[in-house]
C-alpha cells in the first residue's frame, strides 16, 4: 500500500458511540479527527479523560443524530446497539467495532486495531510499548492472595471480565471462578463467606448508595466478618485500556500491605 493511499483512507471525522473507544479515540487520534464522544466520557466515574472529552459535543448513540454529524467513521464496541450499526450502514457510514479488551493481549489488540483505524498505528505501537513495560514494572504480591470482586445483587466477577483480568495482572488469585463462572454469576454469601476471601471489593461506583435490595446485599452483616475495601473501583476500572494499569498496581500493592500485616 503507498502512502497515498494510507493518507486517503484516514478518516477526517470520527466519532465514537461507547465510553471505552472514547478513551482510545481520546488517546490516539488527531484532536481535529474527533467530532463527537459518548455522553459518558465526561463523566468522571467512568472516564478517565473526562477533562479532555470536555472539549468535544457529546452524542447518545442515536442512528439519526449521529448521521447529522456527517462522520466518515463510527467506533463503536461489540455490544453497540445493533439497530443503530445497522442503520448507520445503511446509510453509507462507515463503522468499526472494536472487539472487547480485558486480558493483556486482548488490550493490545484494541489498541492495534484503532491506531489502525485511525492512521496512527505509530503512536498505538508506543503506547504498546509503554503498556508492556509498565505492567512488567508493577510489583506484586507473593503468590496466594485471593479476593473477589461482587457487585448489587451479589454478583462476583469471574475471571473472563475486566474485573478478573485486573486481579489477575495483580497477582491475586480471584474466588469468583470454576464451572460456569468464567464470566461471573451470582455467588450466595454463604458460599462467600465459607469462602474467606483474604479481600472483597465492592464493585460499582455506586457501592453503598441507593435502598434498593440489590444494593442492600453489600451491606449485609454476614459480609463484616470478610476483609472488605470499598471506593477502589473506579474510572480505571471501566475499560481495558493503559489506564487499567492503574488500578492494577493500586490493587498489587493493597495486597502487598495485606500481607505485610500478616507477617
Amino acid at each position: 500500500m503507498t502512502s497515498t493511499e494510507t493518507e486517503a483512507k484516514v478518516p477526517a471525522r470520527v466519532v465514537s458511540m461507547n465510553l471505552c473507544t472514547d478513551q482510545l479515540l481520546l488517546a490516539l487520534a488527531d484532536p481535529d479527527q474527533i467530532v463527537s464522544l459518548s455522553h459518558f466520557a465526561t463523566d468522571p466515574a467512568m472516564s478517565v479523560r473526562w477533562k479532555q472529552a470536555q472539549a468535544y459535543p457529546a452524542n447518545y448513540g442515536r442512528a439519526e443524530a449521529l448521521s447529522l454529524l456527517k462522520p466518515d467513521l463510527v467506533l463503536a464496541d461489540t455490544w453497540s446497539n445493533p439497530d443503530t450499526l445497522r442503520m448507520l450502514r445503511h446509510l453509507g457510514i462507515r463503522v468499526a467495532q472494536l472487539p472487547v479488551g480485558t486480558s493483556p493481549d486482548e488490550i493490545r489488540a484494541r489498541i492495534t486495531q484503532a491506531g489502525a483505524l485511525l492512521g496512527h498505528p505509530d503512536r498505538a505501537a508506543r503506547m504498546i510499548k509503554a503498556f508492556d513495560a509498565r505492567l512488567a514494572a508493577i510489583k506484586r504480591p507473593k503468590p496466594g492472595l485471593r479476593a473477589a470482586v461482587i457487585g448489587p445483587g451479589g454478583y462476583g466477577y469471574g475471571p473472563h471480565t475486566l474485573d478478573g483480568q485486573i486481579l489477575s495482572m495483580a497477582g491475586i488469585a480471584n474466588v469468583v471462578s470454576g464451572p460456569g463462572l468464567d464470566y461471573g454469576g451470582r455467588i450466595p454469601l454463604e458460599d462467600l463467606v465459607m469462602d474467606h476471601p483474604d479481600l472483597l471489593i465492592g464493585a460499582g461506583a455506586q457501592e453503598g448508595m441507593g435502598t434498593s435490595r440489590a444494593q442492600a446485599v453489600l451491606n449485609h452483616p454476614v459480609l463484616r466478618a470478610l476483609p472488605r475495601v470499598s471506593g477502589l473501583r473506579d474510572a480505571r476500572w471501566s475499560c481495558g485500556d493503559p489506564a487499567v494499569l492503574g488500578a492494577v498496581s493500586e490493587l498489587a500493592a493493597l495486597g502487598r500491605k495485606i500481607q505485610k500485616k500478616r507477617n
